[in-house]
């Protein structure tokens, strides 16, 4: 290996030896009880809450499966998705967090998304609880399962090695120091990731810029290439058998621009949506220490979303015009962020530019893994299997989740040529559609039913997967993204379910209407 390989690789050591340190501080709190474990003792300050938040929510997908869409299809598809998400952001932190803050408090100091809706409605038999943590359960092992394959293409494209190895040592990494260190590391370290990112973001797009000549040059040579800079037009590649063909010239060819309708940006600001089931973002709602500090921390996380996301988009449009023909899959195109790393800085600080990747991808697998076990430690073994597990029982039981959920999502990841943005769209879209809705209505309408919570997460979650596996290759208005169609049908289950099931009692009313004014 020549000295620059050496340089990245000693940079990228010490990131992760910082990482490690983290978990190893916080490991005598977290073992304190389960509580600290898995949500910190309800103690995070304003800053931490808004930048673990949003590092655990964007992933290794923000610096590569973003880029990679802009590359790919130009500007159309990736703005409205970074547009949408920018919306879902500020709709969340400003109407979600602060009420759930202090309903979770009130309803048995709920630790869980899972115990919130359980105890939201005062449930004997735990079919709500059951149902969240099952369906937690499957979709953090497919989100999981993105980020080693983050790790993967990140690290065999550096070091030209085989990528599976790579995904299994990053996998490796990222439960030891969660597995040591629990919800505290996961969140100290995610605030220090969220810097490592923006920093990231940042550093590649102004040198993107100077490298291209200016923006002025970005737009005029962007110009050349049908349907890339369209808001309402999207790029076409030319491909056989999913590769893009090159021309004599040595440009790559693409076909007529391709129609980017009002139903196509309708389905692509959908996105947005699915912030209001994030259980990794509405944890962190629940972690912080005061509920006042929130107006605060939604200022920072919204400005850190509207930067990181702007930063991406612009990465893979300057992308293709600086390596028009570099990378010529799709799979391929989301590692520009790591080839303009590569060949704009130095080594040693390109190990620190590319250490954002490093530092994106971990951020949301620890959190991932983290829910993941909480979701059977917490809910299915203390809440259902053995209720009279005591506390260093669960605490136990989370952490042998944690390496089983690990070992899955790695299982999923052994495939190189998983497009990175197509896997996280489906778990995001699965927990948009059947956490989200049930998550507005319970926080906001006091006659939602125990019936109709079940009646919506049971069709919101099922209708992703029977969407995108059954109706959404039909093609034509069909092709909308699944979350889409998904979270109106969770909307409409609960609406008509609660109608038709009898009102809630007293206390659960009370409940409610306790959480619309108090402070904790």
């Amino acid at each position: 290996m020549n000295s620059g390989g050496l340089q990245i690789i000693f940079s990228m050591t010490l990131y992760i030896v910082a990482v490690i340190g983290i978990g190893f501080y916080y490991a005598k709190r977290a073992s304190e009880s389960s509580g600290n474990y898995l949500i910190g003792g309800r103690s995070l300050s304003p800053w931490v809450t808004a930048m673990a938040a949003e590092a655990s929510d964007m992933s290794g997908w923000l610096l590569m499966g973003l880029p990679g869409v802009a590359y790919w299809f130009g500007l159309s598809d990736a703005a409205w998705t970074a547009i949408g998400l920018g919306i879902g952001t500020y709709l969340n932190w400003l109407f979600v967090a602060k009420r759930l803050r202090v309903y979770s408090h009130i309803a048995g100091d709920a630790i869980t998304i899972p115990d919130f809706l359980s105890n939201r409605f005062k449930e004997d038999k735990k079919v709500i609880m059951t149902i969240a943590a099952l369906f937690i359960l499957v979709f953090f092992s497919v989100y999981a399962a993105s980020c080693f394959v983050t790790v993967g293409k990140l690290f065999s494209t550096l070091f030209n090695t085989k990528y599976i190895y790579m995904m299994l040592i990053g996998a490796l990494f990222v439960v030891l120091y969660t597995f040591i260190g629990g919800f505290l590391a996961e969140s100290a370290s995610d605030f220090m990731q969220g810097i490592v990112m923006i920093f990231a973001l940042c550093a590649v797009f102004i040198a993107g810029i100077a490298a291209a000549g200016g923006i002025s040059s970005v737009v005029e040579n962007a110009k050349n290439i049908p349907g890339f800079l369209d808001f309402f037009g999207i790029a076409q590649p030319k491909l056989i058998d999913g590769v893009q063909q090159v021309g004599e010239n040595g440009k790559p060819l693409f076909n007529e621009a391709g129609k980017y309708g009002f139903l196509t940006i309708i389905s692509t600001l959908s996105w947005g949506l699915g912030y209001f089931g994030m259980p990794q973002v509405l944890i962190k709602f629940m972690a912080i220490r005061k509920s006042n500090e929130l107006k605060l921390s939604r200022r920072i996380a919204v400005i850190w979303v509207a930067i990181s996301l702007f930063a991406a988009v612009a990465i893979g449009i300057m992308g293709r015009i600086l390596y028009p023909a570099a990378l010529l899959t799709q799979s391929e195109a989301e590692r520009i962020f790591i080839l303009m790393s590569s060949d704009f800085f130095v080594p040693l600080i390109a190990g620190i530019v590319m250490a954002g990747i490093l530092a994106a991808t971990i951020s949301s697998s620890d959190s991932y893994l983290l829910i993941a076990a909480s979701a059977f430690s917490k809910n299915i073994y203390h809440g259902i299997l053995k209720k009279e597990a005591s506390d260093k029982e669960v605490l136990r039981a989370s952490r042998i989740t944690l390496v089983v959920i690990a070992i899955i999502a790695a299982i999923i990841a052994m495939d190189e040529n998983s497009i990175i943005f197509k896997v996280v769209s489906f778990a995001w879209a699965g927990f948009g559609a059947t956490f989200g809705p049930i998550m507005l209505f319970s926080l906001f309408w006091k006659r939602v039913t125990r019936s109709g919570a079940i009646a919506g997460m049971i069709s919101g979650g099922s209708m992703v997967f029977i969407w995108n596996k059954l109706i959404k290759p039909l093609g034509g208005v069909f092709g909308i993204y699944e979350l889409l169609p998904a979270f109106v049908i969770s909307c409409i289950f609960i609406v008509i379910v609660s109608l038709l099931s009898g009102e809630e009692s007293k206390e659960i009313q009370e409940e409610f209407e306790l959480a619309k004014t108090m402070e904790v």
